[in-house]
């Protein structure tokens, strides 16, 4: 199945309600719309254990896939991660989980 798209609110100076709160799908995975000045929030609802959240990088040199950045989000913590520059991450952000404990939310400016 494809990855699981990711809505982006954009942020203005008349203000937003918080974006709309999306699974982590550790099957599909996800993707998110990336301009370059977008930044995924990242919330564990783990009460007992740390998740891991990756951002692949579509590109490859010399053949070789570039390592994903995978980073740890301690329990019941959330992270915010960005911007993303689409020269490294490309117009369509992949994000992998490791459980459906993580909740993401995108925003951009």
């Amino acid at each position: 199945m494809p990855r699981v798209a990711v809505p982006v609110t954009q942020i203005n100076r008349a203000g937003v309600a918080p974006g709309t709160e999306t699974n982590g799908d550790a099957t599909n995975n996800h993707t998110v719309a990336n301009n370059g000045r977008m930044f995924l929030e990242v919330r564990n609802s783990s009460s007992t254990v740390a998740r891991t959240v990756t951002f692949r990088f579509p590109t490859v040199v010399d053949g070789q896939a570039v390592t994903p950045r995978a980073v740890s989000i301690p329990i019941s913590s959330t992270r915010r991660f960005g911007p993303f520059p689409t020269g490294d991450y490309g117009s369509q952000l992949q994000v992998d989980v490791d459980n459906a404990e993580l909740k993401l939310t995108a925003y951009g400016l």
